[in-house]
C-alpha cells in the first residue's frame, strides 16, 4: 500500500530554463552567453555548495560577481537568477487531487533563493505536506542520506513511497533503497504513471 508520494520539485512541479539566468547575467558583464555557460559549468562547485547551505546567498553572489566581473547588486542579481521558473499546472493539480489521501513530500536540491521565489510565486506548493531542501539538510541527491530524511517526513517504509524526479542519478539511488519511482521525461503523463500503483 502507497502512503507517501515524494516528488523533485525542478522539472517535475516547476519547469526550469537556467539560460534564461546566463542571458540575464550577459547585460551586467562583458562576457557572452556562451562563456557564461561556460563559467557555470567551470564553476559547478559554486551552485553546488549553495544548494547544499555551505555558503550562504550574498557570498554566492559575492563569488559569482567576482568570476564574472559582473556590474550588478545583490538585490538585481537574485531577480535574475531567480525568474527561471513556470508552474507544471498539470502536475499540480494531479498532486492537490492526491492531498489527504497520501502524505505528499517535496525532494529538492534548491537554495534558499530560489525556493523562496518559488513560495511566493506558486503558493500552491504550500499544499504539500512536508518538504525536504538540500540546503537546509546539507545533503544532495543522489545522496542516500537526504532520502532517509526524506523517508522520516513521509512516516512510512521505501515500499510504500513513490520517489519522483527527472534525473536518473536520483531516481536509481532511491530504487536502491526500496523506493518504487517513476522517472518523470519531457511529455511523462503523471496520472498514467500513478495508475500504475493504483492511485487515481
Amino acid at each position: 500500500m502507497i502512503k507517501s508520494i515524494i516528488s523533485d520539485l525542478g522539472k517535475v512541479i516547476v519547469d526550469f530554463d537556467n539560460n534564461r539566468f546566463f542571458s540575464g547575467l550577459s547585460r551586467y558583464c562583458s562576457y557572452s552567453f556562451d562563456e557564461i555557460v561556460r563559467q557555470s559549468r567551470d564553476h559547478l562547485h559554486l551552485h553546488l555548495a549553495f544548494d547544499s547551505g555551505e555558503i550562504d546567498p550574498q557570498e554566492f553572489y559575492l563569488k559569482v560577481k567576482q568570476v564574472l566581473s559582473a556590474n550588478l547588486d545583490q538585490d538585481e542579481f537574485f531577480r535574475v537568477y531567480n525568474d527561471i521558473f513556470s508552474l507544471n499546472e498539470k502536475v499540480m493539480q494531479t498532486f492537490q487531487k492526491l492531498k489527504g489521501k497520501y502524505r505528499l513530500i517535496i525532494l529538492s536540491n534548491t537554495d534558499p533563493e530560489r525556493f523562496g521565489f518559488i513560495k511566493k510565486t506558486f503558493p500552491a506548493v504550500l499544499d504539500f505536506d512536508d518538504f525536504v531542501l538540500s540546503f537546509e539538510q546539507g545533503f544532495l541527491k543522489p545522496q542516500k542520506e537526504i532520502y532517509k530524511i526524506a523517508l522520516k517526513k513521509a512516516q512510512a517504509l521505501p515500499s510504500e513511497c513513490i520517489f519522483i524526479d527527472d534525473m536518473e542519478e536520483n531516481i536509481s539511488a532511491a530504487a536502491s533503497l526500496g523506493f518504487n519511482t517513476i522517472h518523470f521525461k519531457p511529455g511523462t503523463n503523471l496520472k498514467s504513471e500513478l495508475r500504475r500503483f493504483q492511485i487515481e
